[in-house]
């Protein structure tokens, strides 16, 4: 029995540099996953936004149900994909999810109406969640077999959907400044085109799929992560108002196309970075005391357009969000690896993935509601960062299965 508080895995697995050097590259070809169903599907929408928004006659809570609706999918996605991944497999559950995320974006391109946007958003939303649980699923076993490099690896997994916002960034704050107002709909085609070679890379993981086929799932007890589960929702609302508004607060406090591009593309370098900026908390924090630590960061990072919006201030902010906010999401794939036995993973995953999707779908109809009654964006943001902390808190109470 290991002792309290120490990890399950604290025996080290001897690898080959070359397994280990192969087992990094299905990781990063695996973080393709969130780069296509979160960095491009659900974030690239706030660079959109502004110009739908105005196009369309949208209040900020009209605003807000689209991502509303994106997180119902997520949400459903994330309930039936333990199920799926145990029928079918973690890999074919990954990559369909990453298709229906193409196809999501090419409708969003197609429709001006609120309905089959919405449907469209819910779709993207769906083929994300499934596309994150399993690709998520693949990364943690791939990390069970590198122990010693099991944080890093969880951690550039979840990195991945910087490529996403990175790839966003660069291209639709210039295209839609190029074609000027109403222009939304070629935005989302040229997201669509961005994510076509990210869905063909996941097919390079193939033979890992090999390496973990269907396997009989069990559901642990959840009340054991109970404060993660908490704080977990609490974050999913809290962190969502950030990355759905801040581009309208940003064009708001006077920032042109080419401060909105380097803010966005400023978020996705950083989460590219993140695992090598946080693996040691990921390594070295037990309990619920890395995704604490964390979402604390993610929180200050969200506080500080709303105390100064100079550009020194505004880019500081992208850094230190955009390098925190998706490390905390890896905190929970290494709590459920780190107490779980692996038959566990697909469940155990999925119901904090459903935990965060109710945050992110309550989130930005909330937010864009109180915005709307303040008939400004602070109001909102500020609640956005209270939600933040909340959550630190709650996940600072959160114990490991083994601790006394």
């Amino acid at each position: 029995m290991p002792k309290p508080g120490r990890r399950r895995t604290d025996r080290p697995i001897s690898l080959e540099p070359g397994h280990a050097l192969r087992d990094t590259a299905v990781v990063a070809a695996l973080a393709l996953a969130p780069a296509i169903g979160l960095g491009i599907a659900r974030f690239a929408y706030a660079l959109v936004l502004p110009d739908m928004r105005t196009d369309l006659d949208w209040s900020y809570a009209d605003a807000g149900w689209m991502n509303t609706t994106n997180a119902a999918g997520y949400l459903l996605g994330a309930m039936v994909a333990a199920r799926a991944i145990a029928s079918t497999g973690a890999y074919r559950v990954m990559v369909a999810g990453a298709w229906a995320c193409v196809v999501a974006l090419i409708l969003c391109g197609l429709f001006r109406h609120a309905l089959p946007l919405n449907a469209a958003r819910a779709l993207a939303g769906l083929g994300g969640g499934f596309a994150f649980v399993a690709g998520g699923v693949l990364a943690a076993g791939v990390a069970q077999r590198n122990t010693e490099r099991a944080a890093f690896l969880l951690g550039l997994f979840y990195a991945g959907a910087g490529v996403g916002i990175l790839l966003s960034g660069v291209a639709v704050p210039f295209i839609l400044d190029r074609l000027g107002p109403g222009s939304w709909g070629t935005a989302w085609v040229t997201l669509a085109i961005l994510s076509l070679p990210l869905a063909a890379g996941l097919h390079l993981t193939r033979s890992e799929s090999a390496a973990a086929p269907p396997y009989a799932q069990s559901s642990p007890h959840y009340g054991e992560m109970r404060w993660l589960l908490c704080g977990y929702l609490f974050f999913g609302a809290g962190y969502i108002a950030y990355m759905t508004f801040m581009i309208a607060w940003v064009q708001g406090s006077g920032g042109g196309i080419g401060l909105q591009a380097l803010f966005w593309a400023g978020i996705g370098l950083a989460t590219m970075a993140s695992p090598w900026l946080w693996t040691v908390i990921l390594k070295r924090f037990l309990h619920g005391h890395a995704f604490a630590a964390l979402t604390g960061i993610t929180a200050i990072g969200a506080m500080l357009p709303l105390i100064s919006n100079t550009v020194p201030v505004l880019l500081a902010s992208a850094a230190l969000f955009g390098s925190a906010f998706f490390s905390v999401v890896a905190t929970t794939t290494a709590f459920v690896r780190r107490n779980l036995p692996r038959t566990q993973w697909a469940s155990a995953i999925g119901i904090l993935t459903v935990a965060f999707g109710i945050g992110q779908m309550l989130g930005p109809v909330a937010i864009g509601l109180v915005n709307d009654v303040m008939q400004n964006l602070s109001g909102g943001l500020w609640i956005s960062v209270l939600l933040l902390f909340v959550a630190a808190m709650l996940g600072a109470l959160q114990r490991d299965r083994d601790a006394k």
